[in-house]
């Protein structure tokens, strides 16, 4: 380019971001595309390519470090985003040089993991997912969005839309379960509080839907594996949460590591173009995860990393995170003749638009201001919602004779390694949390409801270790308290992501000093409360704990959230969103399987030649969907508008909820459905419909649904269809129930 040339493109760049200045920030989407086509009829090939690529900073003890290489690409415009970066001071700094020192100025997109939580840290999204509260998940997205946005950050690489089915495999920490329906609307939920109403407020994030797709049905629950399975399964199954993320307008997606049907995700047209693009109209851009691009090749997809750069793009992956493919080979593949620049110019044109839509043509330092970030981290506020989420989050599995909640006149003999944890009770994906001075141990929300004087404590063990030394001491202290109350569990690095494991028992031996408790001190009550990040197995302590709390990791305010809970301020109103199994030898399992052929009878569960196992019961410990409470509901008076309908009509379905006990409470009301025959065959129970309600004690509450023909269509293997025949149909506090009523589908 001439000197001529040059100024002239300078500025035509300087008019069309002074236009973006001076325009309304709520522009339109095809105002936002004529300044997109602009600026790319200024761009090389090279700048093009520049925005495809994203790399990390890395972090020490004084803050963010690039590297020089990183920095190089920077200076020459060849850099698009950066992940592991924030604070408002760095990325000004960083975005400063991107827009003064570079051709055109193209401010960097900003991504880091903030998955429940970026300084204030909520519950584990399973655990968050308990609450069934899609009303409070949105408003922790949003807190999550308004702390990571003052500190420089753009963009979040979630939700984690998987459906997890297999406790073995630690990234079920991550998701929302195993059931479609539930993870669906919690989709929707977090995308609503990353994304707000508006992305030009400076307060907003990109939200990124992932990992697209089947990641959660890896062979084996082992991480990165193989997926293989029927075009029904993953239409009505594991697609599903990802279009309930297009429909709420997610701006991002993310490929998934596993392959899928013997093609990789990263590479894989059918799941990206023909799905994602074609069928869906999804408008964003796609990230690969962490150097999938490169993975290709050890996958024996790709003879080598320009050979899996070429099939990236070709499949309509936009960004490369990390592997340095595109970097390296987009621009001799396009002058190989081996792709298209319009490939490319497609990419960065997507790229490109989401950052308009944040507004960083407007202002790219928007995101930066330090002012907004001291008067934003950590608000009062935002630890209380926390607090409340803990508390909606803690899923009571069960409770003999009323052992919860406890009493502020009683000892307790507070004994376990996480008793006054603060490094784990945050969780992996912690983002930028405090393991230390923000975090509240569930000693200090215990505290907070008792004196000294009411509260014996003993470590009693490691959480995977065999040293027993600290038994004596706990047992002890045991023989004084009125009641026992344990906290044990998993560390955060036992699940998450690379976190898989055979045994899903509680680690260590932790259960050897439950034994012991309860073989010294026989008659006292013993309460167990769970940190952990996956559904475990409870056989053994099911047996020997008169009370089980699974708080899993409970967050920032976590321990008063779970205190709240254990002194009946707030009373437990979650359930699982996940079935806890009796065995390992049981997974995966799940409620909504298949019948078989030959299935269990309800009279006979023992019966020869049926699909049952010969040293265990089918039925989990923990079904999905269960939770206890401090109060009783009753069931009652289950009404259906007609027992017939058509495919254009609404069928209301309404149950009168009473509150027995002697609590307040909440409760939440869940819709199941069984289609008896299908042209594939179908779910024993599926989840339709749910309802949050608070019900005072002796108060009877009527809830009611709605469904439609839409509600009951499935992917048959040709079309999404609702077919005519017999539904079964229930409404429950529990995936634990038999149908009484049915309705039929008539065409």
């Amino acid at each position: 380019m001439n000197k001529d040339t040059f100024t002239f493109a300078l500025l035509f760049s300087f008019l069309i971001f002074s236009c973006a200045k001076n325009t309304n920030t709520n522009q339109s989407n095809n105002d936002i595309y004529t300044k997109v086509d602009s600026l790319m009829s200024l761009m090389t090939i090279k700048e093009k390519i520049g925005q495809t690529i994203m790399y990390s900073g890395d972090w020490d003890v004084t803050g963010p470090v690039v590297s020089s290489n990183n920095m190089t690409l920077l200076k020459n415009g060849s850099l698009g985003a950066m992940l592991n970066v924030y604070s408002a001071k760095k990325t000004k700094e960083l975005q400063k040089i991107a827009v003064d020192e570079t051709r055109l100025g193209i401010p960097l997109l900003f991504g880091y993991d903030v998955i429940h939580g970026f300084r204030t840290i909520f519950p584990i999204n399973l655990g968050h997912a308990s609450s069934w509260d899609v009303e409070d998940i949105e408003n922790s997205a949003r807190i999550a969005a308004e702390e990571a946005s003052s500190e420089g950050l753009h963009w979040t690489f979630a939700p984690m839309l998987d459906i997890g089915r297999d406790p073995r495999w630690g990234r079920v920490s991550e998701g929302a379960g195993e059931d479609v329906f539930l993870t669906n609307e919690i989709a929707t939920a977090y995308i609503k509080g990353f994304q707000g109403q508006d992305l030009s407020m400076h307060n907003t994030i990109l939200a990124c839907a992932k990992h697209f797709v089947g990641y959660g049905a890896a062979q084996a629950g082992r991480d990165y594996h193989t997926v293989n399975m029927g075009e029904d399964e993953l239409r009505n199954v594991y697609l599903p949460p990802f279009k309930a993320a297009v429909d709420a307008g997610v701006e991002t997606f993310m490929t998934a590591f596993n392959e899928i049907n013997g093609v990789p995700a990263t590479g894989n047209k059918f799941i990206f173009r023909d799905i994602l693009r074609d069928e869906w109209g999804f408008n964003g851009f796609v990230v690969t995860d962490y150097t999938a691009i490169n993975e290709l090749v050890p996958h024996g997809f790709a003879e080598n990393e320009m050979h899996a750069a070429e099939i990236a793009i070709k499949a309509g992956i936009d960004l490369d995170m990390m592997s340095g493919a595109y970097k390296s080979y987009l621009e001799k593949l396009v002058h190989e003749n081996k792709i298209s620049v319009d490939l490319i110019n497609d990419a960065c044109r997507r790229i490109l638009i989401s950052k308009f839509k944040l507004g960083l043509f407007d202002d790219p330092y928007r995101y930066s201001v330090e002012e907004r970030k001291i008067n934003t981290i950590y608000k009062p506020e935002f630890l209380e919602a926390a607090r409340k989420s803990a508390a909606m989050s803690s899923v009571l599995l069960k409770n003999n004779d009323d052992a919860l909640p406890l009493s502020k006149t009683e000892t307790i003999a507070l004994i376990g390694p996480l008793v006054k944890d603060k490094e784990n009770i945050i969780g992996n994906w912690a983002a930028a949390g405090d393991r230390k001075g923000k975090a509240i141990s569930i000693f200090q929300g215990i505290k907070s409801y008792l004196n000294d004087a009411n509260i014996l404590y003993a470590k009693g063990c490691d959480i995977n270790t065999n040293n027993k030394s600290g038994f004596k001491k706990a047992i002890s202290l045991a023989k004084k308290a009125d009641k026992i109350v344990l906290v044990m569990g998993e560390n955060y690095h036992m699940s998450g992501e690379a976190a898989s494991r055979t045994n899903i028992k509680i680690p260590g031996i932790q259960t050897e000093l439950i034994k012991a408790l309860r073989k010294e001190a026989p008659s006292k009550q013993i309460i167990l409360i769970l940190m952990n990040g996956r559904p475990l197995d409870l056989s053994e302590e099911d047996s020997l704990t008169d009370a089980i709390l699974e708080t899993w990791f409970p967050g920032t305010s976590g321990g008063y959230g779970v205190a709240d809970v254990l002194f009946g301020e707030y009373n437990p109103s979650a359930k699982l969103p996940i079935t806890f199994p009796r065995s390992i030898g049981q997974v995966p399992i799940y409620y909504n399987v298949k019948n078989t052929g030959r299935p269990i009878p309800l009279d006979n569960p023992k019966e020869d030649y049926k699909s049952n196992y010969i040293d265990s019961p089918n039925t989990p410990l923990y079904p999905f969907g269960h939770g206890l409470s401090y109060t009783n509901f009753e069931y009652s008076d289950i009404t259906l508008s007609s027992n017939k309908i058509g495919v254009s009509d609404t069928l209301l379905v309404s149950v009168n909820i009473k509150n027995t006990g002697n609590y307040d409470g909440h409760e939440v009301a869940q819709l199941y459905i069984h289609d008896k025959v299908g042209s594939i065959t179908r779910p024993v129970k599926e989840l339709k419909g749910f309802e949050k309600i608070f019900l005072k004690k002796g108060e009877i509450k009527t809830v009611k649904f709605k469904l439609t023909s839409e509600d009951l269509k499935f992917f048959n293997g040709i079309e999404f269809t609702a077919e005519a025949g017999e539904f079964e149909i229930a409404i429950s506090g529990t995936s634990d129930f038999s149908f009484m009523n049915s309705f039929e589908l008539i065409r």
